[in-house]
């Protein structure tokens, strides 16, 4: 693996020596520590990467969202590739735009690949190496993974193997427990004794057990006996109804029902996807709470201990296990339901070829046994001096393992490292090594966010069911449209529901009700070159009949009702809407549905409505559902009897798309931020708010920032003043008690006769002296209460510009606006227009006094285009 190059600690300065690193060495697992900014995130990723270029599977759990990043990857390094991954904090810190700094980061990480000898091509070979997947557990943010659909039995003997299945059901039974917050002792507890009973017996008869199976066997325990006791009397039903309950609102909840889709927790398949290519499966769990993240986390690493105990010896690395933050999950004190596997796996993975990777910030939240365990530690730059100890005790445990003595100063190193410096030891080198990691493949983003997964992973998940069901048809009379007439985008958008009926009452003909004028039971027959196309039926002649009787009355019998196409304009188009400024590049899709006027030549668009369809669900030949006897149809329109006029009737849809669609949004100016894709007025306010009290306190900061200096130092000159003042005071103090001294001494001198003209000397210097130290004094006092003016001053003209950024953020909403943004020629798209065939039921009744009908449309109602 190629991970960087050689260090030189006395010079600051990176060698020409490249570091690879031999993969087999991670069978020995690797432990890698540094501090927050240290770099042990690229070397992480430098670390998988390399791994997939190996084809070498994984599984990695990111608790964070940092290593999510490895999707990240742009080939052809353009800014366009990064700006939607561009943090907008990160751009605003280095005061630039998102566009600029999406410029800026692609020429950074181009030249850093660059220098590096790194090649676009080296990247193209990343992604084409393995299938990565970000994996979900209890959102569908990603893809969703089915966690408690089915606690599936391992595939093992139980009588050969009782020893690890029975630890597997304990680390099960503890993870369950905590997800209901149960506190009891997860090995002791008579819930967790009762629940590895059902486990064990049905995993003994290598049966599945489901979450929905468990409550079941809470109340009703297929063991009769627990111990020397009874059921019933070691845990009483009353009891056992209280422990299933918690179960049961569990399963209950509609935020739990991700837990129970998705794919199965099949460690083979999470490593190799059906066609046999590896795969770094991802599992992002930053969305959970601590009690569904030890519960997930088990689980999967009680699955990962039962693979790697199926699989045959090797020397090689077969996969990975990477944990990017441990901390909480193997505890040096604590026993959470995690730490058992995972040391079980550090300490017997290694014949499976599997090799675990546990990051950490801080080494004292790893117990001693990990660290002893890794055979390579990676360690970074640390801060804390009570990290550093663990790491240097860590390291002495280990080199002792190993047998050999070593009198590198471990401590003096670590020391000494740098941001994205590291020093490696191995049990498999002579000495350690000092490095600078490679620059990564993979844009190194930092976490990215639920929603950013959803975009990642749109493409990745499995296909939902898009059209409903068609209503029954004659296979004989359909057939499925052309190719033209039914793309296929990658996610075509799910039809809306179909709108409330709204019957169309029609003038009644005066001709016979079996064949109304105008009508004819065969389609016109026209030019072959006329593209025609018919909307499918989506309303049955029983629902229609309903819905005439609900309008003229339930009185009224109809006396026939026959099914009539009659004919429309139908174009379906493209409109693309981007704006880079705003960060917009939206597609609409729409089929639109244009009156014919036999009275006007052209076809105004201006009053063409949408259809809830999409261009897949259009058909090429009549459907025949119920009526009395076959469709009939109405006469073509004449603006529509040739491809010519066809066409015509297309550039002018593109002309009047041109000029009259745009996409409305609305715009905070001072914040730059545009209303998102689907996000209501309602969420954008919210998220106005919210950037705006961001952006306030940032601006707070600014000005308390701006001042800062000024008060540091006035506060420093105070103290420093009211130092002296002490001082002078002292002084002063000192001096008038000599002034009084000499004046006792003076005065018995006069009266013993010992006049002495030294004496008034000394005595007149004393009080001049006295005098000065007690001007000094008034003089340091004066100048504290200057200073302390000052900062009075100061202090509060920083809270007026304070309070004046608190009142400008405050009415920041009064701000907001709406924009409109309109298409370019080349970003409108006019797919297909058609002469198109809209069915409706034509009802005919007797009122009492003449023979009337009423048409009840039967396709799906068009919305406001």
């Amino acid at each position: 693996f190629y991970l960087g190059a050689t260090y030189d600690l006395a010079t600051n300065q990176r060698r020409e020596t490249p570091i690879n690193y031999d993969a087999r060495d991670l069978t020995t697992h690797a432990v890698v520590v540094g501090m927050t900014g240290s770099g042990k995130t690229g070397l992480c990723v430098d670390l998988m990467e390399e791994a997939a270029l190996d084809l070498v599977p994984a599984i990695l759990i990111d608790p964070k969202g940092d290593i999510t990043n490895l999707l990240l990857q742009f080939p052809e390094l353009g800014p366009e590739d990064f700006q939607t991954w561009i943090n907008e904090d990160d751009a605003r810190r280095k005061g630039q735009s998102v566009a600029e700094f999406a410029q800026t980061t692609a020429e950074t990480w181009r030249d850093g690949l660059a220098d590096w000898g790194i090649t676009p091509q080296r990247i193209r070979d990343l992604q084409a190496a393995v299938n990565y997947t970000i994996f979900t557990p209890g959102s569908d943010a990603g893809v969703p993974i089915n966690i408690l659909g089915s606690l599936a039995a391992p595939k093992m003997d139980f009588e050969a193997e009782a020893e690890v299945i029975r630890e597997r059901i304990s680390g099960t039974v503890a993870a369950l427990l905590g997800l209901v917050d149960d506190t009891a002792d997860p090995t002791r507890s008579r819930e967790a004794i009762l629940l590895a009973n059902i486990f064990e017996f049905y995993w003994k008869q290598n049966k599945d057990l489901d979450l929905a199976q468990l409550i079941l066997a809470i109340q009703t325990p297929p063991v009769r006996q627990v111990g020397v006791f009874d059921v019933d009397t070691f845990y009483p039903q009353k009891d056992r109804f209280a422990l299933a309950m918690g179960f049961n609102n569990l399963m209950a909840s509609p935020s739990f029902q991700a837990w129970m889709q998705g794919e199965a927790l099949d460690v083979d398949q999470l490593f190799f996807s059906p066609d046999g290519k590896p795969r770094h499966s991802i599992f992002y769990i930053a969305h959970l709470s601590d009690s569904e993240r030890m519960f997930f986390v088990t689980l999967l690493l009680e699955n990962v201990l039962i693979w790697v105990r199926r699989q045959s010896g090797t020397t090689s690395l077969r996969a990975l296990l990477y944990i990017d933050e441990i901390f909480g999950y193997m505890p040096p004190t604590a026993v959470p339901p995690s730490k058992r596997p995972l040391l079980t796996l550090l300490k017997q993975a290694r014949a499976s070829g599997l090799g675990v990777v546990i990051v950490t910030q801080n080494p004292v939240d790893l117990d001693y046994k990990g660290l002893t365990n890794a055979g390579t530690w990676f360690i970074g730059k640390l801060q804390a001096e009570r990290d550093k100890a663990r790491v240097v005790e860590g390291l002495a445990g280990a080199i002792a393992a190993t047998g050999n003595a070593t009198k590198i100063n471990y401590g003096q190193l670590i020391n000494q490292l740098s941001n994205r410096v590291f020093l490696m030891h191995s049990i498999h080198l002579e000495q350690p090594v000092v490095f600078q990691t490679r620059w990564a493949m993979s844009y190194l983003r930092g976490p990215l966010t639920r929603p950013q997964v959803q975009a990642l992973m749109k493409d990745r998940k499995r296909p939902a069911v898009i059209n409903a069901p068609e209503p029954p048809v004659d296979a004989a009379a359909v057939t499925q449209p052309p190719a033209a007439l039914r793309p296929t985008p990658p996610l075509p958008p799910t039809p809306s529901p179909v709108p409330p009926l709204r019957p169309v009452l029609a003038p009644p003909p005066p001709s016979a009700p079996s064949a109304p004028a105008g009508f004819s039971p065969v389609p016109p027959a026209l030019d072959p070159s006329v593209t025609q196309v018919y909307l499918p039926i989506v309303v049955e002649e029983r629902t229609a009949l309903r819905q005439a009787m609900k309008d003229i009355g339930p009185q009224i019998t109809a006396d026939q009702v026959l099914l009539v196409y009659e004919a429309a304009i139908l174009g379906a188009t493209t409109v693309r809407f981007a704006d880079r400024k705003r960060q917009i590049d939206e597609q609409d899709d729409q089929i639109l549905l244009a009156p014919v006027h036999e009275q006007v030549s052209a076809v105004d668009w201006a009053d063409a409505e949408r259809l809830p369809i999409t261009l897949r669900d259009l058909l090429q030949q009549p459907e025949r559902v119920g009526a009395d006897q076959g469709p009939i149809f109405a006469t073509a329109p004449a603006q529509a009897n040739s491809a010519k006029q066809l066409k015509r009737i297309a550039s002018d849809l593109a002309d009047w798309l041109y000029y009259n669609r745009k996409l409305s949004r609305q715009v905070h100016q001072t914040l730059g931020l545009t209303q998102s894709s689907g996000e209501s007025e309602r969420d954008f306010k919210i998220r106005l708010q919210q950037v705006a009290r961001e952006r306030r306190d940032q601006d707070v900061d600014k000005v308390e920032k701006q001042y800062a200096t000024q008060l540091d130092r006035l506060q420093s000159r105070l103290r420093k003043e009211e130092q002296e003042l002490a001082g002078a005071e002292a002084e002063y103090t000192g001096r008038k008690q000599q002034e009084i001294v000499g004046i006792g001494e003076t005065v018995l001198g006069f009266f013993w006769g010992r006049r002495s003209t030294r004496a008034l000397s000394t005595a007149a210097s004393r009080r001049r002296m006295t005098a000065a130290s007690g001007r000094n004094v008034e003089e340091t006092r004066q100048d504290i209460e200057d200073l302390k003016q000052d900062l009075a001053r100061l202090e509060q003209a920083m809270k007026a510009q304070t309070d004046a950024i608190t009142f400008k953020w405050a009415g920041i909403l009064d701000e907001l606006t709406t924009e409109d943004i309109t298409p370019k020629r080349a970003d409108i798209t006019v797919q297909l227009v058609a002469l198109v065939w809209l069915p409706s039921w034509l009802v005919t009744y007797n009122d009492g006094s003449r023979r009337r009908m009423i048409t009840i449309a039967a396709y799906e109602l068009p919305t406001v285009g």
